[in-house]
């Protein structure tokens, strides 16, 4: 396998304007001469992202747009058909995690919200794209999931749930496509990106403990970009993950257990919502 593979490649990266997102479409574009299409919502992130790129601009173009609408990845594919640009790989990075909570504490909306953007955008994506990536000899899908999916923890249904969803496509998408295009899945633990800032605690005791398993993007794009240039087709990435993949497949009740008595014991408000008695 030739570990130049991504070199010059046309690449669709979906939460493009942030993240691990915004650092994989960097690298990409300037340490493999990618031409990347960048997918979001917020024009003023991905205006700056432009103006960060410098000398490395042209080989970036964004498009804005709900990513958990078919009718938008619809006029997506028209975009490209009718500029005719050739994807070679697809990868869906964006996603959204839910505040840690009980199930019946979550309204209807914010779990369609999740199983939306964390599932349903994947699948519009790639039901969408693939016949046009499949006209591509590189053709690759890359899906950046998350170690929720290894092993659900108390406070996390809808989000294990959509990603469990996500790993489980793949993983059939992976089979039916072997020979014919590269199907990758990322299982990142948790990253300081703003989708695990935005868990709104501001407590410090909290966020110490935070920093403690979590992985810097930087170092997470990083681990990303290696295991697609080797054509990886499961990253396990961050010390949190691979603990939760061991427990998840070796004793997954009692690896549950132990992880919600960790929680619990923290007393951490982050997950007051998770076991406090309603």
């Amino acid at each position: 396998m030739d570990k130049n593979w991504l070199n010059f490649k046309t690449v669709i990266v979906t939460g493009a304007s942030s993240g691990m997102g915004k650092g994989i479409a960097e690298k990409l574009i300037k340490e493999h001469g990618c031409n990347v299409i960048g997918v979001a919502r917020s024009e003023q992130k991905m205006q700056k992202f432009v103006e960060e790129l410098g000398e490395y601009k042209d080989r970036f173009t964004y498009q804005l747009f709900d990513v958990s609408s078919l009718e938008n990845w619809e006029n997506f594919r028209k975009y490209l058909e009718d500029n005719r640009i050739q994807p070679d790989i697809l990868i869906n990075n964006a996603g959204i995690l839910p505040k840690f909570d009980k199930f019946q504490h979550y309204t209807i909306e914010e779990i369609e919200r999740a199983m939306n953007i964390n599932f349903y955008s994947a699948v519009y994506s790639m039901h969408i794209l693939l016949p046009l990536l499949l006209k591509s000899p590189s053709a690759a899908i890359i899906n950046v999931d998350s170690s929720a999916s290894l092993m659900s923890l108390a406070g996390t249904s809808v989000y294990s749930a959509s990603k469990s969803a996500l790993k489980s496509l793949t993983e059939s998408l992976r089979e039916e496509l072997r020979g014919k295009c590269y199907v990758g899945i990322v299982c990142p633990g948790f990253t300081k990106t703003d989708i695990f800032r935005n868990q709104g605690s501001s407590d410090e005791k909290a966020q110490k403990m935070l920093n403690m398993v979590s992985t810097s993007c930087d170092k997470m794009v990083k681990l990303i970009m290696h295991g697609v240039g080797n054509q990886r087709e499961l990253m396990v990435f961050g010390k949190d993950a691979a603990f939760m993949n061991y427990f998840g497949r070796i004793m997954p009740v009692l690896g549950g257990r132990l992880f919600s008595a960790v929680m619990k014991m923290s007393k951490l408000p982050l997950f007051d919502g998770v076991f406090k008695e309603d």
